[in-house]
């Protein structure tokens, strides 16, 4: 399942321009896409929330990603976000474009589900996050390409180049619906942003499913698990058997899984049936020790 299914033009796809190419001075001029944020970088957490696009083109010199990406890069290298925007724009052909900056910890594909779906059921320009003082993100945004093209093309002709022109000059000429989102707007600009960001991630209400986020991406798989089964998987082993039945149990789960042909239905299957065997086995020695407590001593009297 893609991050995107809407449902007025079932054939529609986008592509994905990720900006990566920032100075970061208020960080110091530190690599800011690479920083960590529980245990990924930035960059990384990005390109997984833009996962269903066609092409996904980032914007900035080349690194190592978790995903296979599209490089570009403006000419010349730190023109701003207008000339990257374009940049990337030259690489992409879907109708529809996701445009990202590359410091959003808690974006994810819900939310970028939410963009295309505003702005395809729609009539506007492009569907834009607002944070929570009501301020426009455009960079956390989803744009019908056609117009994007034609608003740079014309302020090219206005300006003779994109070169240090700032967004405002490129979304003033769009018509754009705003989406309230405080969370996934949230942008990393400062040390202190990233100790909140961080913070919140290991918020008992976040963890396991940032852990199991970042498992996924660390080992390169794209499945997506009930981990709601997994977990009453363990808790039945663990009850049923012995406590260390529990991760050795999910262990072989995802074995016969990955040997069934892998993907969220094979694994359901396979915690299926090892969660009904777990179930027999408690019920037998449930068994058994009824039994056990019905029926008269017989070992020899000692006496």
């Amino acid at each position: 399942m893609t991050a995107y299914e809407p449902s007025s033009d079932p054939g529609a796809v986008y592509d994905a321009v990720v900006l990566a190419g920032g100075a970061a001075r208020r960080l110091g001029g530190v690599d800011k896409p690479g920083l960590r944020v529980g245990g990924r970088a930035l960059l990384d957490r990005v390109l997984t929330a833009c996962a269903g696009a066609r092409t996904t083109v980032v914007v900035a010199d080349p690194r190592p990603t978790a995903r296979s990406v599209t490089w570009a890069r403006e000419e010349p290298s730190g023109g701003g976000p207008v000339a990257a925007l374009d940049a990337g724009l030259r690489h992409t052909t879907a109708p529809y474009v996701v445009v990202l900056s590359a410091d959003l910890p808690f974006l994810d594909e819900r939310t970028v589900g939410r963009l295309l779906t505003t702005v395809g059921d729609g009539t506007a320009d492009g569907a834009v996050l607002t944070d929570p003082d009501g301020r426009d993100q455009p960079l956390v945004a989803a744009y019908r390409a056609q117009a994007l093209r034609h608003e740079l093309a014309a302020l090219t002709q206005e300006h003779g180049g994109l070169t240090g022109l700032p967004l405002r000059r490129l979304t003033a000429g769009l018509g754009l619906t705003r989406v309230p989102d405080p969370v996934a707007s949230f942008d990393c600009d400062t040390w202190d942003d990233i100790a909140t960001a961080r913070a919140r991630i290991r918020e008992h209400g976040h963890v396991l499913d940032e852990w199991i986020s970042a498992v996924k991406d660390e080992l390169g798989l794209d499945l997506d698990v009930d981990t709601g089964v997994l977990l009453d998987l363990a808790r039945d082993a663990a009850h049923s058997v012995a406590r260390p039945a529990a991760p050795l149990t999910t262990f072989l789960v995802g074995y016969a899984a990955a040997r069934a042909g892998g993907g969220s239905e094979a694994v359901a299957e396979a915690a299926r049936k090892a969660a009904a065997l777990a179930l027999r086995w408690a019920e037998e020695a449930e068994t058994d020790a009824e039994k056990a407590a019905a029926e008269p001593d017989s070992a020899p009297d000692a006496g």
